[in-house]
């Protein structure tokens, strides 16, 4: 089983009043400028949310959503002090097919 960490919010804020597609933009660069793989993903109206433990986390999600799913914990933590009205947490999955 992988661990996923993710930051989610409703699809306006992330893709509409927050500067998402610059912080990804440089993040990806930092990447390619180290040479590392990367680890980050954009899913709009993610399925995870579906999953029963994730049941709280879709109750606080009023409108059609968008994730930032990671293997780097750090970084989801940043992105919650970067947006701040996000919500963050992790999920174990067995493959991609669950977001």
């Amino acid at each position: 089983m992988t661990i996923y960490y993710f930051a989610i919010a409703s699809q306006d804020f992330l893709l509409n009043e927050e500067p998402l597609e610059e912080v990804l933009r440089e993040r990806i660069n930092h990447y390619n400028n180290i040479q590392k793989v990367i680890d980050f993903w954009l899913v709009i109206d993610p399925d995870f949310i579906n999953n029963t433990e994730m049941a709280d986390v879709k109750k606080q999600l009023k409108k059609p959503s968008a994730a930032i799913l990671s293997h780097n914990k750090t970084f989801i933590e940043w992105l919650k002090l970067r947006f701040g009205f996000i919500l963050t947490g992790e999920f174990k999955s067995s493959c991609n097919e669950n977001w």
